[in-house]
């Protein structure tokens, strides 16, 4: 299974950059044709069967008719961002690329994409969080969507007289704590959850900013997109700040937990937060996996939603980009991404068509928690600074940093960004 790729999201200009710098907002002059020739770009040279996928798609829809013929240049994802980003300085963008969810807005708003002119009847068949949006206007849409889950074995929860959680009814704050203490009481395991801390870049605001957002808090106002003061540093996001950073420094959770739920994997840890892109390892290893809804802390249960999308950029043959999307979102095509790489189908009847998601399938409760808890990161171009703020400042409340002073830096800092670029269309 393809492991879920979040994990270099670029900075936006004024940021410290975490993959290469975020598209400067510029006037592009070329790129895209008429001449019927469409470019693809992606960010999956890493990942032979999305590139496998892709290239069938396209093969598919060169020999259905004679107007347009697609080519497709996938790149490693490590220096993606920074090509799209060159390219998009010079006017030589491709006609479509992907890019991940969380910065469509930053890329719509720099100019360098266009809405899509896709019928709804198609659209809306997808669920809302692989739909990429900024103002209102669709930008970008996803064959595919990830969800985080607790990670658990039947055994050890028996063992330690834990209850199992429901979609109907959660584990509470109170629930969760006790579940944590209750699961090392023996000395089994050296921690009780595995949060993968070691991982960088996006994991942060994907994985934890839902369990803020549980809270009551959240990364920005979303009432205004103009500041984060008030919500990532009120009360709410203070005791969100306090209990994650006790689930370390009691030692319940390893401060420096390896990439991939390692910890879990191995044994060392009871449960893990992991997302579906491990699953079929965890159920390879373990015969009593159990993949359990994330906790209630008194604003319903959250999940982070978004993922890698296809876009059309602003110098595109539209009609020929459109023509290619309208083939690439068949229910087949989606199915097929997502068999071949573990993860979950954008739409329903796609899952149905696939090994594991289908409404009998062993990981269909990880369709049902997307659907409920899932959670966008914010729909606006800061977002991209937003990211790599609090990926810092989170970590600094991780090792055992002051939480009010933490969050109310990076309120500052998110808010100073926010004012220097007036306000990002808001």
């Amino acid at each position: 299974m393809q492991r879920r790729n979040l994990m270099k999201l670029a900075a936006a200009s004024g940021g410290a950059a975490l993959a290469g710098p975020a598209l400067a907002a510029c006037t592009t002059t070329s790129g895209g044709s008429a001449d019927g020739e469409l470019a693809l770009w992606s960010q999956a040279a890493g990942s032979p069967a999305e590139v496998e996928v892709t290239e069938a798609i396209i093969k598919d829809f060169n020999g259905s008719q004679d107007t347009y013929k697609a080519s497709f240049e996938p790149f490693p994802q490590e220096v993606y961002n920074d090509t799209v980003n060159a390219a998009a300085l010079s006017g030589d963008l491709p006609d479509l690329l992907t890019v991940d969810g969380p910065n469509v807005p930053n890329w719509a708003w720099a100019g360098h994409l266009q809405p899509l002119d896709l019928s709804t009847e198609l659209t809306d068949k997808f669920l809302p969080t692989v739909l990429g949006k900024f103002q209102g206007e669709l930008y970008a849409v996803g064959h595919w969507e990830a969800a985080c889950s607790i990670f658990a074995r039947q055994s050890v929860l028996d063992a330690a007289d834990v209850r199992v959680p429901t979609m109907e009814s959660p584990w509470t704050r109170e629930e969760f704590d006790d579940a944590l203490q209750r699961v090392v009481a023996d000395g089994a395991y050296q921690w009780a959850i595995d949060f993968s801390t070691a991982d960088t870049g996006e994991w942060f605001p994907y994985a934890y900013s839902p369990f803020l957002q549980s809270f009551g808090g959240d990364l920005i106002n979303r009432d205004t997109y103009l500041s984060a003061e008030g919500a990532l540093n009120g009360p709410e996001a203070l005791a969100w700040g306090q209990w994650f950073q006790g689930l370390f420094t009691s030692g319940l959770a390893n401060v420096e937990s390896p990439v991939g739920a390692e910890d879990f994997m191995q044994g060392k840890a009871a449960m893990a937060f992991h997302g579906n892109w491990g699953a079929l390892a965890a159920m390879d290893l373990y015969d009593d996996m159990l993949f359990l809804p994330p906790p209630d802390f008194g604003n319903g249960p959250k999940i982070g939603g978004g993922s890698w999308q296809w876009a059309v950029t602003s110098t595109a043959d539209t009609a020929g980009a459109t023509s290619w999307l309208e083939t690439a979102f068949s229910d087949e095509y989606v199915a097929e991404f997502c068999n071949q790489t573990g993860q979950i189908p954008a739409t329903d009847a796609a899952a149905e068509l696939t090994e594991h998601y289908g409404t009998d399938g062993d990981l269909r409760m990880l369709v049902d928690y997307s659907k409920a808890y899932a959670v966008l990161r914010p729909e606006t171009p800061a977002y991209t600074v937003i990211a790599s703020v609090f990926s810092q400042y989170a970590g600094n409340i991780v090792h055992g940093g002051d939480v009010q002073e933490a969050l109310d830096a990076a309120v500052a800092e998110i808010d100073a960004d926010i004012e220097s670029n007036s306000g990002y269309g808001f």
